[in-house]
């Protein structure tokens, strides 16, 4: 017994160590120029001293950078380190959830390996039209609560509810959206597992349903929300493609057979499992098409209620893994190996790509080689704490960024931006003109002069300046490398 759990336990660490290899790892990338400064603003509240609610609004409602903050200070563990030691944490903790439901669906070893195997390899795999991977290349609440929700439903497969509520619980204080759908589905397995689908479905259908009203939800927005909103395509279903449509409705599809087939076959757990997943997945996609489709809900469609499809498209890799073994690897060494090399060299392949000028794993230590984040590294070390920097708004998408952020790397406050700020502002409706300012005060940047970067300073109070173009007579620069300069303004 004790030698079967070592086993267990050396590959989870192995898979959890590929995972990340595959998938990479870039601190202060896209959501995490929101947590990672709210972390530090947490350790340091004189960071950030113009613009800390460009984070620090939308994160009230989750305990996550507290929570981080509070590790931190409890272990002296240096920020770059923790964020490193959590996100192998979280990966981890989510191919543990993920093995022990394989665990409960098939008897087979290598058929519940080869399911987190797969699930192992895609963890960047696109969920269909919601702008989300599987898990971010960087620590993120929603890994952590996702992490959670999956341990949480391999509690309900072993009839433990009393240890998945508190798992639920914490997932729900550290990501609200993610936690509720991961809730959803529990709520649907748990009466799966528990008798006959159509007995509970029919009882379901008769039982009246409790709507507490939200006023908030009716207030008419306002022109630059609706303005920072049409930025995000896919909180619009219209905009979504056929592909992306495809994306939603082939899973469910395949859930559907696999319920049909499980259940011809006398595979009860995997029928009801399958079930419940095809049950869970129409009855959030009505959910969705209720939030978003009226008009006068406009106000909820910042909150995405598509991306209950990332449970779902878990639940495929996982299967897809778990089938692929049971009739095709079985106990194989060559085609094992062949399994692995393809899917992970598919996707580290493509990760490469993404990110092509930053290293594939940025590790805590490293000296950066790309010149944005030499940039942001000398302005951390070599600038005043309250410094207020002016810089392209859309510099997360310049040649050779590789959208990392700038008040997440850097340290320093800077003028919002038309890129990731517009993402929070969907989120934060009274930032919208704040950011609708800045961004319009910085138009035309690839042309500014001298009398533009002091117009800047005089309606913000900036008082440095981050270019990627020869910089014009006058600004005091005292750093400058690749086309980048640092340049203070008089």
């Amino acid at each position: 017994m004790v030698r079967f759990r070592n086993r267990n336990v050396f590959l989870l660490l192995a898979f959890s160590i590929l995972a990340i290899a595959v998938m990479g790892y870039h601190p202060g990338i896209e959501d995490d120029g929101v947590y990672l400064p709210a972390v530090k603003h947490d350790l340091n509240p004189a960071l950030y001293p113009h613009d800390s609610a460009f984070f620090c609004r939308q994160l009230q409602a989750t305990f996550f950078d507290k929570w981080v903050a509070g590790f931190i200070r409890l272990t002296h563990i240096p920020v770059a380190m923790t964020e490193l030691l959590w996100q192998f944490g979280s990966i981890l903790l989510i191919l543990y959830g993920c093995w022990s439901i394989a665990r409960k669906l098939f008897d087979d070893e290598w058929v519940q390996w080869a399911g987190v195997a797969m699930v192992a390899a895609m963890l960047t795999l696109p969920v269909s039209g919601t702008a989300l991977y599987l898990a971010d290349q960087h620590l993120h609440p929603r890994n952590i609560a996702t992490a959670l929700v999956l341990v949480a439903i391999s509690r309900i497969f072993s009839e433990k509810l009393w240890q998945a509520v508190p798992l639920l619980m914490l997932a729900f204080v550290l990501h609200p959206i993610m936690a509720a759908l991961g809730v959803s589905y529990c709520f649907f397995l748990t009466m799966a597992l528990r008798e006959p689908a159509p007995v509970w479905l029919r009882a379901l259908r008769r039982s009246p349903a409790a709507v507490a009203p939200l006023a908030w939800i009716f207030e008419p927005p306002n022109r630059l929300w609706l303005k920072a909103l049409h930025t995000r395509d896919y909180c619009f279903l219209y905009h979504w493609t056929w592909y992306e449509w495809l994306g939603v409705i082939a899973p469910l599809f395949l859930f559907w057979l696999l319920w049909r087939i499980a259940k011809k076959q006398g595979k009860t757990t995997l029928s009801r499992f399958a079930f419940s997943v095809f049950v869970y997945g129409i009855f959030q996609l009505i959910v969705a098409l209720i939030m978003i489709t009226p008009p006068s809900f406009i106000r909820l469609m910042p909150l995405q209620p598509m991306r209950f499809l990332q449970l779902i498209y878990y639940f495929m890799a996982l299967l897809a893994g778990c089938l692929l073994g049971k009739y095709f690897l079985k106990a194989s060494v060559w085609r094992w190996a062949v399994f692995l090399l393809v899917i992970n060299g598919g996707m580290l392949i493509s990760q490469l790509m993404l990110f092509p000028s930053s290293p594939h794993l940025e590790l805590p230590g490293e000296r950066p080689s790309n010149p944005w984040l030499q940039a942001f590294s000398w302005i951390r070390h070599n600038t005043p704490t309250d410094a207020y920097f002016a810089l392209n708004p859309y510099y997360l998408a310049a040649p050779g960024e590789d959208y990392h952020s700038f008040r997440a790397l850097a340290e320093r406050s800077q003028m919002a931006d038309a890129i990731k700020d517009t993402a929070v502002v969907t989120q934060v409706p009274d930032l919208a003109q704040d950011w609708y300012d800045q961004v319009e005060a910085e138009t035309g940047w690839s042309h500014f002069q001298l009398a533009d970067f002091e117009r800047l300073k005089k309606q913000f109070g900036v008082n440095w300046a981050l270019v990627e173009y020869p910089p014009p007579a006058g600004l005091a620069c005292q750093w400058q490398k690749g086309g980048i300069s640092v340049c203070r303004i008089p």
